[in-house]
């Protein structure tokens, strides 16, 4: 019986002195599954208890404005260094990368397979009226297809009905897509994560327009002097090191990688 009270006091010491952040990642991220494997990680090196708000880019940027959260991990450089140059964020440091990719249909009826780039292949959907999915919710994938769609000197305003916005994150998104047999876009890491592909597949990919960088930014205490900022240095000193590169560019799923880490060292 004191055996036991001992390791009673000890597990509850432990808990009290573990220290806790809020982090606003990305719904693209943490459906990616890399979360579950880096979070207790964290925990068991630096006693970091990370509480993740998952949304997209657009609210995490939001709620770093508002100071709800000690720091963002994201992926929309733009509105990053927007965020920073306003003055809510301290910095931006890069830590890993993966790609966009288009899913589609494996009959591909708009035949974007053999298009020379993204903002053909979205052409060539738009040509057909085949039915796409847009998250529709200011998160970094939709920022990104917004841009692409651009680049076609394309607005989805002018869209009818086979453009269906669903303001949702990449797995609901991906769900919608699965029952209307439709075309989207996700990064690389959401679709290898997603389990209900049914009959879509990877259409096309390898355009350097596709490029998705996630980046750690924490909150400005100028702004917000409750936030924790050492507990965000200590997260971001624990994201850039080598047990976190490990970590992530080991994650695979059927043998695919998800990530790969290119944090610099800091200067």
């Amino acid at each position: 019986m004191t055996r036991m009270f001992a390791l009673i006091a000890l597990l509850w010491g432990a808990a009290a002195h573990a220290e806790e952040m809020k982090m606003a990642v990305t719904t693209s991220f943490h459906n990616s599954g890399l979360s579950e494997v880096l979070l207790p990680a964290i925990k068991e090196d630096t006693g970091l208890d990370v509480q993740l708000l998952v949304v997209g880019t657009g609210q995490a940027l939001r709620l770093g404005e508002a100071g709800d959260v000690d720091a963002i991990l994201v992926h929309s450089r733009a509105a990053e260094e927007a965020f920073v140059e306003a003055g809510f964020g301290t910095h931006r440091r890069e830590i890993m990368y993966n790609d966009f990719v288009l899913i589609g249909p494996a009959t591909d009826p708009a035949g974007i397979a053999n298009a020379d780039s993204a903002a053909t292949a979205l052409t060539l959907i738009a040509e057909a009226k085949s039915a796409f999915v847009s998250r529709g919710d200011d998160s970094g994938t939709h920022k990104m297809e917004l841009s692409l769609w651009s680049t076609a000197s394309l607005d989805p305003a002018s869209f009818d009905a086979w453009y269906n916005e669903v303001g949702a994150g990449m797995g609901a998104s991906l769900n919608t897509a699965a029952g209307l047999n439709a075309y989207i876009m996700s990064d690389r890491a959401s679709w290898l994560n997603f389990g209900n592909k049914a009959d879509l597949a990877v259409l096309f990919s390898g355009d350097p327009a596709l490029f998705n960088q996630y980046a750690y930014l924490p909150v400005n205490p100028e702004r917000h002097p409750h936030v924790n900022t050492d507990a965000a240095a200590a997260l971001e000193e624990w994201l850039t090191s080598g047990r976190a590169a490990e970590l992530i560019t080991t994650y695979t799923i059927a043998g695919e990688p998800l990530f790969t880490f290119n944090a610099k060292p800091a200067e």
